[in-house]
């Protein structure tokens, strides 16, 4: 078979995985979809409890709400705030039933190594001309599959970042690295216990939050918040002026709470080691300004540490990564949280996307590496303007297609936050 008539090989059959595979379908083009879990949205379904702060519209891509009405689904109130189980159950599996995807989904399969035929990544001459091989596993079975091209969309969740800094990985089950149900299903693991929340961003909020509703009931909860930075008031995002008024909102709580002192805090805190006492009680040993403490005893502890890309299977491609972020070098200064403090990063496409391997992608949460805050919206225009690419549409590729909503906070030089009297507002 000729390249040219082979499919697009996608990866991960999250959003925007299956945001490509509808965007090929409605283009005729085939396509082959590969995902690791049983079910597509395998990885909202983990944390299906938590209420996600952008609306439906921001969730749902163009070409796949096309297929999902001509196939005669009602689509959700595009206004309405969905759990990230309905994001897996209303949308992406229906989706994947249409029988313009279904014959090409393959559910069970990891894909373990990408390379060009017959070719390992040193080698230059006829590559262009060879199709990638993809190696897939399925029910303890290898499976070889040709693309002309390969969009990887296999997401950061799997791969949580260490709660020890430096890198060293602490295996306990009293450490959560996932996104606990505080308030429902782990509510008896938390209750009236001492518990530690590492971590910043928008989960590690969410966690503090759910536990002091938890105090009210049960007293006893003790909460203590450890962040490696130093308290700003970016940190809380934009407040009011947020356009996603869910996300303000959680900012909002987060600051009062702080401000409120109702909980113990320890900024700047590089934690280097984690240990029981004899009463089988977890102690955080931390670093704070090169001075060595240790804290607890803590009954559990919950690492929101954010999460970091898997590029194991991509050995034998030639792919490019920002030395610190692990995202797509070119969009690496968008969303570097050293450099500025917006949440809302300008549209980008195909050619902020591009690798070094022809038609190779790195797109959705992956090509964020480690940056915090991505926006569905964000990976369907990447996505889009691919397939536009690939489809020889190059007018449409560098079209921008995409107005995101503002965070209300965008500073490079981020003012500090008063824990004990803070009246300063959030920059914007």
């Amino acid at each position: 078979m000729k390249k040219s008539d082979l499919p697009v090989a996608i990866i991960g059959g999250g959003p925007v995985g299956l945001a490509a595979a509808a965007q090929l379908a409605v283009r005729g083009e085939n396509f082959v979809l590969f995902e690791s879990g049983s079910s597509l949205g395998t990885n909202f379904l983990d944390y299906g409890h938590a209420k996600l702060f952008s609306a439906w519209r921001y969730n749902m891509d163009a070409a796949a709400k096309e297929l999902l009405l001509k196939n005669g689904f009602a689509l959700p109130d595009s206004d309405t705030l969905p759990f990230a189980s309905e994001i897996a159950e209303e949308y992406l599996q229906p989706l994947g039933q249409l029988p313009e995807l279904a014959p090409f989904i393959h559910l069970n399969s990891r894909v373990h190594h990408i390379q060009k035929r017959g070719l390992d990544k040193m080698r230059d001459q006829g590559r262009e001309a060879m199709p990638f091989q993809v190696t897939v596993e399925n029910s303890g079975q290898y499976l070889h599959f040709e693309a002309k091209a390969v969009i990887d969309a296999t997401g950061t969740w799997q791969q949580p970042n260490p709660l020890i800094s430096g890198g060293f990985s602490s295996s306990d089950d009293s450490i959560h690295t996932r996104l606990p149900d505080i308030l429902d299903n782990d509510r008896t693991v938390f209750a009236g216990k001492n518990v530690a929340v590492v971590g910043s961003g928008h989960s590690a909020f969410n966690s503090v939050l759910d536990l002091l509703e938890l105090k009210k009931e049960y007293p006893g909860t003790q909460i203590t918040w450890l962040l490696r930075s130093k308290i700003q008031n970016s940190l809380f995002g934009g407040g009011d002026t947020d356009q996603l008024a869910a996300r303000g909102e959680l900012g909002s709580k987060m600051k009062q709470s702080v401000t409120a002192g109702v909980l113990n805090i320890e900024e700047e805190s590089f934690i280097s080691q984690v240990s029981r006492n004899a009463f089988n009680q977890l102690h955080l040993t931390i670093i704070q300004e090169e001075n060595q403490r240790i804290l607890g005893p803590f009954d559990e502890i919950i690492a929101n540490t954010g999460s970091r890309p898997d590029f194991s299977f991509l050995r034998e491609i030639r792919y490019k990564s920002d030395a610190s972020l692990e995202s797509v070098p070119a969009i690496a200064p968008l969303i570097d949280p050293n450099i500025h403090s917006c949440g809302t990063v300008r549209p980008h496409g195909e050619k902020e996307l591009r690798q070094p391997e022809k038609d190779f992608y790195i797109v959705g949460a992956k090509s964020y590496g480690r940056a915090p805050t991505f926006l569905l919206a964000t990976g369907y225009e990447q996505v889009r303007s691919i397939i536009a690419y690939l489809t020889g549409d190059i007018e449409a590729s560098e079209r921008v297609e995409l107005s995101l909503p503002e965070t209300g906070v965008c500073s490079s030089r981020p003012s500090a936050f008063n824990i004990l009297n803070n009246a300063d507002s959030v920059c914007c």
